[in-house]
């Protein structure tokens, strides 16, 4: 997801202290209002999952940075969180890694006349990304990418129940 100038520049300013931490900074996302603004830091724990502690220390360290630099003009909330299981995509490596699965999209301008895409993530082509959406493949530069997160199979990874009367896969030897 292309950052905006503000998230990209709190990202510059803020990984040295993550990655300090032993931890990587996937993106930031930063959404000023009237009066306050909201700064979620997404971070990732390589080979291990995310642990509370690591919020809490990442929340610390880059709490006391900002003070110092002072980056954002009004009053602001500051979240530290793991991906997910819908794990946002901020940069073309992290597209690179995701090839196959399904994602969503937002998009800054609409496209063909859509400004939302759902679909598979076919391959990532110079700066852009390719998702076929129901047999159809959009080519989408990642600047004109506002936000896009993996879509999780719930019930691959049986949180859900396969849908009754869906497509299943025969029981072995009962065709």
């Amino acid at each position: 997801m292309a950052m905006s100038g503000k998230a990209l520049e709190l990202k510059d300013l803020l990984e040295p202290t993550v990655n300090g931490l032993g931890l990587e900074l996937l993106g930031v996302e930063f959404s000023p209002s009237a009066g306050s603004a909201l700064l979620r830091v997404y971070i990732d724990a390589p080979g291990r999952p995310v642990a509370i502690e690591d919020c809490e220390a990442v929340s610390r360290e880059i709490s006391g940075s900002l003070d110092v630099n002072d980056p954002i003009a009004t009053q602001y909330t500051l979240e530290v969180s793991s991906p997910g299981i819908d794990r946002p995509l901020f940069t073309l490596p992290q597209f690179v890694k995701q090839v196959g699965e399904q994602i969503k999209v937002s998009l800054g301008s609409p496209q063909d006349g859509r400004r939302r895409l759902q679909g598979r993530l076919l391959r990532v082509e110079e700066s852009n990304v390719v998702i076929d959406v129901d047999g159809k493949e959009y080519s989408v530069a990642i600047g004109n990418i506002d936000k896009a997160r993996l879509v999780p199979d719930l019930v691959a990874l049986g949180l859900v129940a396969a849908p009754k009367g869906g497509r299943r896969k025969p029981a072995p030897g009962k065709h």
